[in-house]
């Protein structure tokens, strides 16, 4: 149910402030509007005001603002407030209104977010150097090393960790090349990312390289095996057995599936680097300790105006990663299984709400400035692909004829229903039992 609730909110919001934009533009510019609905028909439920018709449809995957003299196909009957009627520069604004306000969304959702402050790993924004290299992983049989200085994936430049972990994670059992700077040399590696499994639903790659992070000992349960085997308050855990560790979730894992087990430590403690053995007892049916554990973060507290700032920055790079998505999808050098559908949206609204109005709202910002973006492809039947088609007209300087236009549209419809399906097959191929149903998968 909360799943239900959770997307239905999401969606809705999305879509009221999409349709909202294309309302508001429409009315300044002159344009009469006959109705705003939000979802699909048929009507559930609806009032008028003015010369406006305001419903709810029962199906909540959009909606739509029917303005007078909109269709192609209407009459033209001469009144100055049918849309077709007004200038290109004034239908223009009317289009890219609610693109624009789903991207104005983004940026005040994402302010809000960082306004609460923020806690993330100190290794995000750094160079890419690698710290620790898996063993058996693409990057070992590659030859990457610790020390070596990653600069670029695919001919893309990546200057941190979180462009470089997009740039391989978009290309899972692709052969990538990557340039690297290892004493001063710059050379090239190819090599494969593979599929994490913890986030197979996704496809995401990964090559086994990590970053020189680890996490922090902050305090000992008396009396424990941590304490009586000589562990100490701020020892940096850096292997488990010989398993780099870069994280606190690990770490806990790595304990937890060692239940009454003598584990081997390696720890830096004053710049020193040691070893430690402890013999793990059991809660539960875990392996346990006694340690707390903390990440190496950093925490970002923003003022009102500095956390605009942020958004802008943060929502002009995820921008430039859905641009170079969509080229990656368009050149194949992208998975198809990456992109996501009503489905998974739901499932991901669900979680989030599960989580907290933070976590929503950060994944209503996504969403929005994702489909602000999309919606301004030059595909017919999305506003992008209005727009283009005014630019035409313009080039051209006359206006295509009815019959042109319906078969722009019904080609822009075709496409778009075919990429409705693929994501909406790869939403359920992410369902346990129905993938079940796939023997040739």
């Amino acid at each position: 149910m909360m799943t239900v609730v959770a997307f239905v909110f999401v969606l809705g919001v999305l879509v009221f402030v999409h349709e909202l934009g294309h309302f508001i533009a429409a009315k300044r510019v002159g344009i009469r509007v006959l109705k705003f609905q939000l979802g699909f028909n048929p009507t559930v439920v609806s009032f008028r005001r003015g010369e406006t018709e305001y419903g709810i449809g029962a199906l909540p995957l959009g909606g739509y603002v029917k303005m007078a003299g909109d269709n192609p196909e209407d009459v033209p009957t001469g009144h100055p407030d049918e849309f077709l009627a007004k200038s290109k520069w004034q239908r223009f604004q009317v289009l890219i209104m609610g693109p624009a306000m789903n991207v104005v969304l983004a940026l005040v959702l994402t302010a809000v977010v960082l306004y609460q402050g923020v806690d993330t790993p100190v290794f995000l924004d750094q160079p890419v150097i690698v710290g620790a290299v898996q063993p058996d992983s693409p990057a070992a049989k590659a030859g990457i090393q610790p020390g070596d200085h990653i600069v670029a994936v695919a001919d893309h430049n990546v200057d941190s960790w979180e462009q470089f972990s997009v740039a391989v994670g978009s290309r899972p059992n692709r052969e990538v090349s990557l340039k690297l700077l290892r004493n001063g040399t710059q050379m090239t590696k190819a090599v494969t990312p593979v599929v994490i499994s913890a986030q197979s639903r996704f496809e995401w790659g990964d090559i086994g390289v990590l970053p020189n992070v680890h996490p922090q000992v902050p305090w000992l349960v008396a009396g424990d095996p941590a304490e009586q085997a000589g562990l100490a308050v701020g020892d940096v855990v850096t292997a488990v057995d010989g398993e780099p560790i870069i994280s606190s979730t690990q770490l806990k894992d790595a304990i937890a599936k060692r239940p009454n087990q003598r584990i081997q430590f390696s720890i830096l403690r004053g710049g020193e680097t040691r070893t430690i053995e402890i013999t793990s007892t059991q809660h539960g049916s875990i392996g346990w300790v006694g340690i707390g554990i903390r990440d190496d973060t950093k925490s970002i507290k923003p003022g009102a105006v500095e956390a605009l700032g942020l958004s802008v920055k943060k929502n002009a790079e995820y921008a430039g990663l859905i641009f170079q998505t969509v080229w990656g999808l368009l050149t194949r050098e992208t998975s198809p299984k990456q992109l996501m559908g009503p489905v998974a949206i739901a499932q991901m609204s669900g979680e989030s709400a599960q989580l907290g109005w933070i976590a929503l709202f950060n994944l209503m910002a996504s969403l929005s400035l994702n489909l602000g973006i999309l919606n301004l492809m030059p595909i017919p039947v999305l506003d992008g692909g209005h727009i283009f088609i005014m630019a035409l007209e313009g080039i051209a300087r006359r206006d295509f004829s009815v019959k042109v236009k319906e078969k722009m549209l019904l080609a822009g419809f075709v496409m778009l229903m075919m990429l409705m399906a693929g994501v909406i097959f790869n939403d359920l191929t992410r369902i346990s039992w129905f993938e079940r149903l796939m023997p040739w998968r």
